[in-house]
């Protein structure tokens, strides 16, 4: 026996965790390992920088760990020892990966059997701001007060990117202090006081002074006008200017301006200071205007000091010239471009978070005429009793379970003492409720190891599907002891996702899960890509939104996430897109999709190929890594250090094609790229902007050109061949198992809090097979996920 093979049978025979059951195992195990594995993995030049000589037998090492699984999966799938060069038979390679796979499973189910799958984990910054949403009923936005969670593969929720630093506690207390403060103050508000409304008509929404040369609508006919142009700002309505931080609801009466024959004229509105020194502004809504007049309503928040701008926002539309930065009263008209005109606009602040009454109700109960600068109201043993129930209902409600008695009076004492050193009742109470917040109970999951109690359960499949803490119904079926019955648990599933909090779960989950939170990472580039507008990215946003919720409705096939004859769009989209099918509304709504359309499946929705695309070209590895990530579950590690990056020429002399076949000549990147290559290539039919092409651009001489002609054929893994884009979602379409089991692993990564281990891989398998009969239905897959053993452990 050489020295390697003599090391490879003593690192299995001194497992210290899930020994080998027999010597022969050991031995057959070790000489798989040598006879077909040592000659390509052996030293500092080992293909694919795998050396089989550092492969440590110590499993708690994650780099040993991770190199076993590398080891098996590759065995597994039939790429190592490669087909050409191996005599080994079907019975030998299952021996093999079955005897390592059990070998590394016990490991990690030992260790789940300790610690846990899941670590310690946190509420997110969004999670932490709906909960205190909902447990104080206030609507303030607080998430965006502190710096924006971490994504590990993908998603806030990973217990492993969530460390708890001071500076993560101060941002905490940032949030907290700021949600108490609102509360209190709301709750001492007139519960009777109107709300506060404006009624702006076109003269009050208009230029102060029509001489003046500025950037609000003018007032023509008694309305308020803006023209088409490129114009920053132009558009902004300072009397919309808010005076305190809050919601309002507008309501505007508007009309379309010389309308083109084709199609009404798209508008957005917008938020800001509209300033040249704060030059940022968010995306209220859009709508298309037309020659009879219409209301639409929007409902946003504006910090004090910002206002509304409305124009039109259709790049396609033909654009007026301003000279100087400003419009002057009557500059307009004479260029017979497309514009809105705005009749009248109705403003009103608005608390969507829940009444004073409702605010009194979840911050103090019945202790309101308690609460006062008088600390005389709780001389009484009565009151002070009363007060402390209080405190006790916040603190359950707040932990999610209820609060022990020795909890509820730690919390009283922080009360009580401050109400005796002479502070007021209502600030005694706040800190109070502070140290309720600040602590580990509400701001952690209270997760035990091994089986989840019914209150973790709700607790998790509350923030799973609701995004915040169990409603009272979860609360109570949990206190029922019957959160651990399946059909409990699917009734529970249902319930959450039609309550307005579920009815969130796809946008939540879909924006992490496909990379929709990265929509704004790049602009397309407007000389490229001239039809590009915003109007167009937020109906791109709830093209794949809308398509998903409606899947899951519906219980349809994964077989949808790769094609279908269907997707979502309004009269912008379905136009930019240049659908067969003729859309004349603005609200996102269901179209046929016919095979001049060439799209269906998510891959071809224009949300998808702008966040896989840098703005100005495509890259078949960034789209090609997104799909094996995303829809294919497929595992790609980083490159080898010291490849070069493939960057697609942008003089045209060269395509990305040809640069990858030299790329892949480096026996370190082809194994890689048998799974990337295919699908990028095919998705080389959409450029950056998400439109179809036939031929790549440049820019040459200043003038926008074609080059080269978009080659969209290739060979997957496999060996199978395809020509375009449509073979290629037939490929796919003929084992639909990959896609649903990556859907059920990102549930349960978005879900759990961590991603599905080496361990977790039979049970995912098993629920996955059985959802077969239903041809892998998205809505039967996730309650399959949400019942799994997997998501009701820790």
């Amino acid at each position: 026996m050489s020295n390697l093979r003599a090391a490879l049978v003593a690192s299995l025979v001194t497992l210290a965790i899930a020994p080998w059951s027999f010597a022969s195992d050991r031995d057959q195990a070790a000489e798989f390992l040598h006879r077909n594995c040592l000659d390509c993995h052996d030293g500092a030049g080992a293909e694919a920088g795998l050396d089989l000589r550092t492969l440590r037998d110590d499993l708690s090492d994650t780099g040993a760990f991770a190199k076993w699984v590398r080891v098996v999966d590759r065995v597994r799938d039939g790429e190592m020892p490669p087909p050409e060069s191996s005599t080994i038979n079907d019975d030998q390679r299952r021996s093999f990966v079955d005897l390592a796979s059990d070998r590394l499973a016990s490991h990690q189910l030992h260790q789940f059997e300790t610690v846990g799958r899941v670590p310690l984990r946190r509420l997110t910054h969004a999670q932490v701001e709906r909960s205190l949403h909902d447990l104080l009923a206030i609507d303030l936005p607080l998430a965006t007060r502190v710096p924006a969670d971490p994504r590990i593969d993908g998603y806030t929720t990973i217990a492993d990117g969530q460390p708890m630093s001071h500076f993560q506690l101060q941002s905490h207390l940032t949030i907290v202090d700021a949600a108490l403060d609102e509360a209190f103050s709301r709750a001492s508000e007139d519960p009777h006081a109107k709300p506060r409304e404006r009624s702006l008509d076109a003269r009050e929404l208009s230029r102060e002074n029509p001489r003046r040369r500025c950037r609000e609508p003018e007032v023509i006919d008694g309305r308020g006008v803006v023209w088409s142009s490129t114009l920053i700002f132009y558009g902004r309505i300072p009397a919309t200017t808010a005076r305190e931080d809050g919601w309002y609801e507008f309501k505007i009466s508007v009309s379309a301006i010389n309308k083109p024959k084709q199609h009404g004229v798209w508008c957005s509105v917008r938020s800001g200071e509209c300033t040249s020194g704060a030059p940022l502004l968010s995306w209220i809504g859009g709508f298309e205007a037309d020659d009879e007049t219409q209301e639409v309503s929007f409902t946003a928040w504006l910090p004090e000091g910002h206002m509304i701008e409305v124009r039109p926002a259709d790049s396609t539309l033909k654009m007026a010239k301003f000279a100087g930065g400003q419009v002057g009263s009557g500059e307009g008209a004479p260029q017979r471009v497309p514009g809105v005109a705005i009749k009248k606009i109705e403003m009103k602040r608005i608390h969507p978070g829940g009444s004073v009454m409702q605010v009194r109700q979840n911050l103090l109960g019945d202790c309101f005429d308690l609460i006062s600068d008088s600390s005389e109201r709780f001389e009484s043993a009565e009151s002070r009793a009363q007060i402390d129930r209080q405190i006790g209902v916040f603190a359950s409600r707040a932990f999610r379970r209820p609060a022990s008695d020795e909890q509820t009076q730690a919390y009283a004492s922080i009360f009580h003492g401050l109400l005796a050193s002479g502070e007021s009742a209502s600030e005694s109470l706040k800190s109070c409720y502070r140290a309720v917040l600040c602590s580990p109970r509400f701001i952690y999951f209270h997760e035990n190891v091994g089986k989840l109690d019914d209150f973790a359960i709700a607790s998790r499949l509350s923030y799973f599907l609701a995004g915040s803490m169990p409603d009272d119904e979860l609360i109570r079926v949990a206190s029922e002891g019957r959160l651990h019955d399946r059909v409990e648990l699917a009734r529970q599933v249902d319930r959450l996702l039609a309550t307005p909090r579920g009815e969130t779960f796809v946008a939540r989950f879909t924006d992490e899960w496909l990379d929709l939170v990265d929509i704004n990472f790049t602009e397309p580039d407007r000389k490229l890509y001239r039809d590009f507008d915003q109007v167009v990215e937020n109906a791109m946003l709830a093209e794949t939104r809308t398509y998903v919720a409606d899947m899951l409705a519906r219980n349809a096939s994964v077989a949808e996430f790769i094609d279908s004859k269907h997707s979502f769009a309004n009269s912008r989209l379905a136009r930019f897109y240049e659908l067969s099918e003729h859309v004349d509304q603005d609200d996102i709504e269901r179209v046929r999709l016919s095979a001049e359309d060439q799209r269906g499946g998510l891959m071809s929705q224009g949300a998808i190929l702008k966040v896989t695309a840098n703005g100005t070209n495509t890259s078949p590895v960034l789209r090609g890594v997104w799909l094996a990530r995303r829809l294919l579950g497929e595992t790609i590690p980083p490159p080898p250090a010291g490849v070069a990056a493939i960057e697609p020429d942008i003089r045209g002399a060269t395509t990305i094609r040809e640069q990858l076949e030299r790329h892949r000549d480096d026996e370190n990147c082809a194994s890689c790229h048998r799974k990337i290559d295919p699908a990028g290539f095919a998705l080389e039919r959409f450029d950056p902007a998400g439109q179809l092409r036939t031929k790549y651009l440049a820019m040459r001489g200043g003038k926008l050109t074609p080059t080269n002609s978009i080659d969209t054929s290739y060979v997957m893994a496999d060996g199978r061949k395809f020509d375009d884009f449509d073979e290629f979602q037939e490929l796919l379409l003929t084992d639909l198992r990959p896609v649903a089991r990556n859907f059920v692993e990102q549930l349960l990564t978005f879900g759990t809090g961590a991603a599905p281990t080496f361990a977790d891989r039979e049970a995912i398998t098993s629920l996955v097979d059985a959802s077969a009969g239903e041809n892998y239905g998205v809505k039967s897959l996730l309650v399959s996920a949400v019942t799994s053993p997997i998501f009701l452990r820790k």
